[in-house]
């Protein structure tokens, strides 16, 4: 029913208001839509790619593909052992992110709940000017410390770096989330008779599982998909990770492109898997700025 106002004018009713508020966020949704198509038409593409023959995917690339068959994904699992390049790359990269997790929680948590804050924020300030460094930069450096201390063509080296390499953005993103931690629960497990390691271990670890989950996703994405360093750093056979293993598809002269096409989806499923079992968490990560009592 429409509302008249004091200066004589009818007001619009409500179902006008929100016919007009769907009509004003229709070029957003629009938008977003085609965001959606130009993101998925790519993986569609690969994955319609990876049944076809090298000849379908050179004479017509945009067509379907004239069977459904396995065939290339069984040659790049044995064949090009895409089996161990997928071991290497998970066992590199989880262990790097567990230990990115610990060292960077732990460092976190000291940093804002640190007594002398002055010194606190200047190794704070020390830690995040990694984040200026260009990767590029340490290259040669850091090619002759792994050199130096045996640990080249290892996977030691690689998860080191890795970790070296995410504990800037990771312990800004969990120094940020703990600092919003109330003080309360703190003094809570004070009177409990909890010390700093009980604290760390049953008060803030448990309601920073958010933030740790969505540093944990991050470290993974970039771990699992990280080429140079892995070039760099491993030249045996035996220990490369999935995207260094995937460059022995092209031989100089030709490239598999169908075997190619069914390892990057291989690559791909972890990644998806992971997100789709932590969404919830990743989300409450990334919006958490305070916490609930």
């Amino acid at each position: 029913m429409e509302r008249i106002l004091t200066n004589g004018k009818i007001a619009p009713s409500t179902l006008q208001r929100s016919s007009f508020l769907r009509n004003s966020q229709l070029p957003l949704h629009l938008s977003l839509w085609v965001y959606v198509i130009i993101v998925l038409f790519p993986l569609l593409w690969l994955l319609l790619s990876s049944f076809k023959t090298n000849r379908e995917i050179t004479v017509n690339t945009w067509a379907l593909p004239s069977a459904f068959n396995f065939e290339n994904y069984k040659a790049a699992w044995e064949s090009a052992h895409i089996g161990q390049y997928a071991w290497n790359s998970l066992l590199v990269t989880v262990a790097a992110c567990l230990l990115t997790i610990i060292l960077s929680a732990a460092t976190a948590f000291a940093l804002s709940r640190m007594k002398y804050k002055t010194l606190s924020k200047r190794i704070y300030a020390f830690i995040l000017m990694g984040l200026l460094v260009p990767p590029g930069a340490l290259f040669i450096p850091l090619y002759r410390l792994v050199t130096d201390l045996h640990l080249y063509d290892t996977h030691q080296a690689l998860i080191l770096v890795y970790c070296t390499y995410a504990l800037p953005i990771t312990i800004f993103i969990l120094h940020a989330f703990m600092q919003s931690v109330p003080s309360e629960l703190e003094e809570a497990g004070i009177m409990d008779g909890l010390g700093a390691a009980g604290l760390f271990a049953r008060v803030i670890i448990p309601v920073s599982m958010p933030a740790l989950v969505t540093v944990f996703i991050l470290a993974f994405i970039g771990n699992w998909n990280e080429y140079i360093l892995s070039q760099l750093l491993v030249t045996t056979e035996s220990l490369r990770t999935l995207p260094t293993g995937m460059a022995t598809f092209n031989d100089g002269y030709r490239t598999n492109f169908a075997s190619l096409s069914a390892a990057v989806i291989i690559s791909i499923i972890p990644v998806l898997l992971v997100y789709m079992f932590l969404q919830r968490q990743i989300i409450d990560g990334m919006t958490a700025g305070s916490v609930k009592g």
